[in-house]
């Protein structure tokens, strides 16, 4: 008998009782290929021992200091090393245990920015469909997940959202990309106009699309368009990288890719790769600096914000990544990876869509390729992916409502960058398995 409230209250998932490189062992002897990284969290994989001592130093030589009364050399560290590598123009790191916390972070950053510039009319987040920023209250308001949002929908904040750039579902028959990306800008420039843009505080939006869509990128020159958008109203970009952050597409920062510099980006799952909770808010030196010249007051803060064993955790993670030159592994493996699933799959009756960018790389499945028609939510064709998978000794990150939160499959690969050519082709063969064995159902 359980007494945790598990995701699932019908169900008791299997015990981890350990987990190696890019496998996880259960309490009856069987193991998995952690080929989605849990939820694209353990880039480098289970027990890495870098890691493990950089905690377990930290440990010995303070284990937790509130930030109300201290700051530690390792977090000052981390936050110098995340500074460095960052797009131009951002100059401080607010660090905390999540995503979630890293959204509502930047949220409250946002608008107190604003309240600092003598602008309190700004109230107004403007985000995009089938997104999803998290499960806290701000973080699910500027969601557009519905199914997630539905039950608590009375709780939240009014969140203008505008069309998701998913180029597989929105772009028409007979219009180029250009076409279809100058209309999602309009669209964009049309809802900042009807809301006033003096009430607007930012647009936010992840660069590669990850849990509710399946690793869709943007169209070429989707993010310069926002980014012009913003600075031609006056309003931030807040870009959020809490899952496709850290590495995972192949750059430490997925924006780096679109030529772009957010004011605000979140990150969390990869900065710690699961070897303790955190994530981080960085942002521009102009933002912050306003409110140190202002109030000189983040009015905002948790408990294990900051935290030492954490922060030591993220560093060791970071230094691992660029000793080991793992971005070009993760560029290169990338690359195997979508050439494998292309030549699994490109062909498949059921599969509608290969995408993604380094290692981070999702199937989208549909009843009939040619009409793009999805597979009845009742299905549940995601759920028996999954579950599929497992028997093979294989995680994968499937999902249903792809499409508006109701219809739609897709499965989501992110392995860890430690992952062989190997390990890739065993992960897209049991996959394989897996998919056939669920569309018998």
């Amino acid at each position: 008998m359980s007494y945790i409230i598990h995701r699932s209250l019908r169900q008791t998932p299997p015990v981890a009782v350990s987990a190696h490189g890019i496998l996880v062992r259960d309490s009856q002897g069987n193991t998995y290929i952690d080929a989605s990284g849990g939820a694209a969290v353990s880039s480098l994989g289970h027990g890495h021992p870098d890691v493990i001592e950089a905690m377990h130093r930290q440990i010995d030589r303070c284990a937790y200091a509130h930030t109300a009364f201290f700051t530690t050399e390792v977090a000052e560290q981390l936050a110098a090393k995340l500074v460095d590598g960052a797009p131009d123009g951002i100059g401080a790191v607010y660090l905390v245990s999540g995503g979630s916390e890293a959204i509502e972070t930047a949220l409250k950053l946002a608008r107190q920015y604003f309240v600092e510039r003598g602008e309190p009319q700004r109230a107004v987040f403007i985000a995009r469909r089938q997104s999803y920023h998290g499960n806290t209250l701000g973080a699910l308001a500027v969601g557009g997940n519905e199914w997630r949002r539905k039950p608590f929908a009375p709780l939240l904040m009014d969140v203008p959202r505008v069309s998701a750039c998913y180029e597989y579902r929105g772009r028409g028959e007979h219009q180029s990309v250009e076409q279809y990306t100058a209309a999602l800008l309009d669209e964009l420039e049309s809802a900042i106009v009807r809301a006033g843009p003096q009430n607007v505080i930012a647009f936010v939006a992840e660069p590669v699309v990850g849990a509710t869509g399946g690793a869709i990128p943007p169209t070429p020159g989707y993010f310069k368009g926002v980014r012009e958008i913003c600075d031609r109203h006056g309003i931030l970009f807040i870009a959020d990288e809490v899952m496709c952050g850290m590495g995972r597409t192949g750059t430490m920062y997925a924006i780096e890719q679109e030529g772009v510099a957010p004011d605000i980006i979140t990150v969390a799952k990869g900065l710690g790769a699961g070897y303790q909770p955190i994530g981080a808010v960085l942002a521009t030196g102009e933002i912050v600096e306003r409110i140190r010249r202002g109030s000189g007051n983040f009015l905002h803060g948790h408990t294990y914000i900051g935290h030492p064993v954490a922060a030591a955790a993220a560093l060791a993670v970071q230094q691992v990544i660029e000793r080991d030159a793992l971005l070009e592994q993760v560029q290169k493996q990338g690359a195997a990876l979508s050439r494998m699933l292309y030549n699994a799959f490109d062909n498949h009756p059921h599969v509608g869509d290969v995408r993604g960018r380094g290692l981070f790389m999702a199937l989208e499945m549909v009843q009939d390729r040619a009409t793009k028609a999805p597979f009845a939510p009742q299905r549940k064709l995601h759920a028996a992916i999954k579950e599929q998978a497992m028997k093979r000794g294989l995680m994968v990150y499937p999902m249903g409502g792809t499409i508006d939160g109701q219809h739609g499959d897709h499965v989501l690969l992110a392995p860890p960058f430690i992952a062989s050519a190997s390990d890739l082709g065993e992960i897209v063969s049991r996959l394989s398995d897996a998919i056939e064995a669920a569309l018998k159902q």
